[in-house]
């Protein structure tokens, strides 16, 4: 805990615990935060009109809710405030500052790209952070394996409501706490189709669960072994497991190859034209070590080529 913030006090999660925090770096907290949020209507993640964001998540200590407000500090800067409910809410607090970036080490980013350079001024609290949470984070990237994203979300809302607990505190209506592994495990294959979800990516999901506790060790790991570890279950790929690496580890090199739209994008915005992940991957290799950051700027900047041709077409296995 940095120097001179408070001792968290244990609690039991029956009262709120509140921590206030002054990053030493720019910090912007919705932006951050994001990159958990699946939809608009996400049971374990909202925006409130102050601008606050709540998430829930389960911790090794059990489930908690999370609320983080951030407002100009005297004297310059960031006051972060973090306030948290339930069993998880001592986990929750003492780890706000790895969830605000307080571990993305920045030393060697260069952008050298002009577009780059002037996402990284017009964003200085674009941190990459990390949740600390695998399951949580590999669970929503299977669901959105090769599918359009109106189905990962409605499958992702569908599982939560019905299988998450009720969130801890005075959260909004309707938020949720992700399911444990043993309930993920034992989720019946009827209820995977009213999810709207084949039986691939509910055999990957149900295979992760049965071996949570190594996975969750991956946060532990070099980026390398974190990715190998990841890559051994069946039906988790480079993507997948990219997609997991950067939410939960803050791994900012972990590049999403695979993904649908990416390539075009970065392509389009650091060369003018649209690549394949090769392409993709040459134009990053300036930004060794960072490679997830660059293309976070570019999806930040909105940069994207020509919309050519039909969008996906949204399937639903519910009627299969």
């Amino acid at each position: 805990m940095p120097a001179g913030d408070p001792a968290v006090p244990p609690g039991t999660g029956a009262e709120p615990l509140t921590r206030q925090w002054n990053p030493p770096y720019p910090v912007d907290v919705p932006l951050i935060l994001a990159v958990h949020r699946r939809g608009a209507r996400d049971p374990a993640y909202r925006a409130d009109p102050s601008g606050a964001v709540w998430r829930t998540a389960l911790t090794p200590d059990g489930p908690g809710t999370l609320r983080v407000a951030a407002r100009p500090a005297a004297g310059g800067g960031t006051r972060v405030t973090a306030t948290a409910w339930g069993p998880g809410a001592a986990w929750l607090v003492e780890t706000l500052p790895s969830l605000l970036g307080a571990d993305d080490d920045q030393d060697g980013f260069a952008p050298v790209h002009p577009l780059l350079r002037e996402m990284s001024v017009r964003h200085p609290g674009a941190r990459v952070g990390r949740s600390g949470r695998v399951l949580e984070a590999l669970v929503p990237a299977v669901l959105e394996q090769k599918v359009v994203g109106v189905e990962a979300r409605r499958a992702w809302h569908y599982l939560l409501r019905r299988f998450g607990q009720p969130a801890p505190g005075p959260a909004p209506d309707g938020m949720r706490v992700v399911p444990d592994a043993a309930t993920w495990a034992r989720i019946p294959s009827s209820e995977w189709h009213r999810a709207g979800v084949e039986a691939v990516r509910a055999r990957t999901i149900a295979g992760a669960a049965r071996v949570a506790p190594r996975l969750e060790e991956i946060t532990t790991l070099a980026a390398a072994d974190a990715d190998r570890r990841l890559r051994s279950l069946p039906g988790v790929g480079p993507w997948t497991s990219a997609e997991v690496r950067q939410r939960a580890c803050g791994d900012a090199d972990a590049v999403s190859v695979g993904d649908y739209h990416l390539p075009a994008a970065v392509g389009w915005a650091l060369a003018g034209q649209v690549v394949d992940d090769a392409g993709m991957l040459a134009l990053l290799a300036p930004y060794a070590g960072h490679r997830y950051r660059a293309t976070r700027l570019v999806e930040l900047s909105g940069v994207r080529p020509p919309r050519r041709g039909p969008r996906l077409a949204v399937r639903d296995h519910r009627g299969f």
